[in-house]
């Protein structure tokens, strides 16, 4: 089976796990840069991701009482993130639950 690379060089499951790394960051970036569709998918779940934890974070945040909550939400996100990239980087295109329809949403008007 051939490799299959991205417009950026790299195999598409890498470019796409990359765009992980620096949340919205690198998933700009890969979305400004890439053609394929399977990286350009999870450039824009990093980015809906990414604006979506810090809003809920800093919302929570805000909130004296919530404020220990944001700890145990952080881990979870953490995971999250973590599974993100390992299902990238494994060729899948697997959705966030909630946000995964978003995803589609955006990445088809681009």
């Amino acid at each position: 089976m051939p490799l299959l690379k991205s417009t950026t060089g790299l195999k598409k499951e890498t470019a796409g796990a990359l765009s992980y790394v620096l949340g919205p960051i690198t998933g700009l970036i890969f979305l400004i840069l890439e053609k394929d569709s399977f990286v350009r998918f999870h450039a824009m779940q990093s980015i809906i991701f990414g604006v979506f934890v810090f809003v809920i974070n800093t919302v929570l945040g805000l909130t004296i009482i919530l404020a220990p909550i944001v700890s145990l939400l952080a881990l979870g996100e953490f995971a999250l993130w973590l599974i993100m990239i390992y299902k990238a980087s494994q060729g899948e295109m697997w959705k966030i639950p909630f946000l995964g329809k978003y995803v589609d949403q955006f990445s088809s008007k681009i």
